[in-house]
């Protein structure tokens, strides 16, 4: 096995410039080992990159790089241009793709410490990122977005949403075995079995980032947009808008935050900047149904616990924990109250 080191000169000799050093590293938020930010100095000047290298196992990667160039010429969406893409190298490496460096700090490590004005003008341009997508692409079928034969298709498709939104769910809650939250696998299928009639069977599948979280944004105070860039394009799907709205509003306000008036203002703000973009009603029907996308949204999480927290202390994986306990009991009840 390999040092990152190696892999990144072994990706650098076979398709970069003649260079002459390199230093790396690896971006904070909560992203995988697989990534990396290379500077590069070629005749004389710094030069910045990132390389993004296939996990093990079997992951679906193609889709991501092609997915980078589907968006960026269908949408405003903010995406790093693809520079390389590398499904079987010649090198001793696992596939890979390389981006041009965005500039822009990770929005996870600054977004409990921003203003309120940056936070509502993050929660306006995001409103307006996921418009933009919901309303340029669609697709004939609910799944996963996944690459062959040279295009983007829908794996594992449904024509019904409220049966692959179920699925989503089933999956999300079968991966609970063996951690902390184990526990709760069957007080959330009592809940959401029920609840799920509230969940419409028919709409227009559109793009959806299933992991558009502040982890996957990059940030820049100083800009007009202050949303540089969206990365991390490796879960996508074919959806509901709404339950990509109802994800969002859990990710960046009702996770985030105690106080009722400033998750309203923010809504507020959110909803507005999609409604810019796109028409929606946030009507009562979707209230209804939020805090179900949520719980799913909140199991998908707690599945990925043990892997996110897993270099965290002891401390902050207990906080952590405690905290998605006290999510799950909230939305729960207000399911239930609906």
């Amino acid at each position: 096995m390999q040092t990152p080191e190696q892999d990144i000169e072994a990706v650098l000799k076979e398709s970069g410039p003649d260079y002459e050093g390199f230093r790396f590293e690896t971006p904070g938020g909560g992203h995988q080992s697989d990534v990396y930010m290379v500077t590069l100095r070629h005749n004389g000047e710094a030069y910045e990159v990132v390389v993004k290298f296939k996990p093990p196992g079997d992951v679906p990667f193609a889709v991501e790089p092609c997915l980078h160039d589907f968006v960026a010429t269908r949408t405003d969406v903010p995406v790093p241009r693809i520079l390389v893409y590398e499904d079987d190298p010649d090198a001793d490496v696992p596939p890979y793709f390389v981006t041009e460096r965005v500039h822009g700090e990770n929005l996870a490590e600054e977004f409990a410490e921003l203003s309120t004005e940056d936070r509502r003008r993050v929660l306006a341009q995001s409103g307006r990122i996921l418009g933009d997508m919901h309303s340029e692409i669609g697709f004939e079928a609910f799944g996963r977005l996944t690459f062959h034969d040279d295009r983007i298709i829908v794996s594992d498709w449904m024509g019904n949403w409220r049966e692959y939104f179920e699925s989503l769910t089933r999956s999300h809650l079968s991966h609970l075995d063996g951690t902390p939250f184990e526990d709760m696998t069957d007080r959330a299928r009592d809940c959401i079995e029920p609840a799920l009639e509230m969940v419409p069977e028919d709409g227009v599948p559109r793009l959806v980032h299933d992991d558009f979280r502040p982890a996957n944004l990059l940030f820049e105070q100083t800009a007009d947009a202050p949303i540089t860039a969206v990365l991390d394009w490796q879960d996508v799907l074919a959806a509901l808008p709404e339950y990509n709205l109802a994800q969002t509003e859990f990710l960046f306000i009702d996770s985030s935050f105690q106080d009722p008036e400033l998750c309203e203002s923010l809504r507020t703000v959110f909803h507005e900047g999609y409604q810019e973009v796109r028409p929606m009603e946030f009507d009562e029907g979707y209230e209804q149904r939020r805090p179900l996308y949520q719980l799913s949204t909140l199991l998908w999480r707690m599945a990925g616990f043990e892997a996110v927290f897993a270099d965290e202390s002891g401390l902050a994986a207990a906080r952590a924990e405690a905290q998605y306990r006290q999510q799950f009991e909230r939305l729960v009840e207000e399911i239930r109250a609906d």
